[in-house]
């Protein structure tokens, strides 16, 4: 998993509330196990049309916010069924970081496990950024620091410190079992001691 330090990036505004995972990447695209590729198909019926025809008036389809790495949404962010693939999905357009003022849990936890920083801010927070992002002027994200910096103002953000370390440090869960490598061998050496016939094969 990349890691999470920061992010600089002109912020994409998504005024929309309860955005289900549905929503975020559609249930036609989910037969695949790779991360990769599914960027593309990122809110799918909103960014095209029937037809399969870009929809210029939808913000992930505009200029700037089309490279956006910043996601500004509505509260209830990633609700519905808990498909992993909805972070898969922001991650390969390029999003690193969502900010809303509420998310589903299970959502909330795999953008943690997948790289991508949710922030939950206050309902005026969001508003103040939201109007900002309008500008089309780049804000920045420091997770050592838990703020956001847009023009001369920030905004101080809460994170879980096990949750900040392991973006940080670019810790998925396989990861994590990786750095205790050492306890498992050690644990099946004597287990294949103490009940050697559990490894009879």
């Amino acid at each position: 998993m990349k890691k999470f330090i920061s992010s600089k990036s002109i912020p994409a505004y998504l005024p929309i509330v309860n955005i289900d995972t549905d929503m975020i990447i559609p249930k036609q695209f989910l037969k695949t196990i790779k991360r990769t590729g599914l960027g593309k198909n990122l809110f799918y019926e909103m960014r095209y049309n029937e037809k399969g025809e870009i929809n210029n008036d939808f913000v992930l389809n505009q200029q700037p916010f089309n490279k956006s790495k910043i996601l500004i949404a509505g509260k209830n962010f990633g609700c519905g069924s808990s498909r992993e693939h909805a972070p898969w999905a922001l991650l390969d357009f390029g999003i690193t970081c969502v900010i809303s003022s509420s998310y589903a849990d299970i959502f909330y936890n795999n953008c943690f496990k997948n790289g991508i920083l949710p922030i939950t801010l206050a309902e005026d927070e969001i508003k103040e950024l939201s109007d900002y992002s309008k500008r089309k002027e780049e804000i920045s994200i420091n997770l050592s620091d838990q703020k956001i910096v847009f023009g001369n103002k920030e905004i101080k953000f809460e994170v879980d410190g096990f949750k900040k370390k392991c973006l940080m440090e670019g810790l998925d869960d396989i990861a994590l079992s990786l750095e205790k490598s050492d306890k498992i061998l050690s644990f099946e050496k004597k287990l294949k001691l103490d009940k050697p016939w559990i490894f009879n094969d």
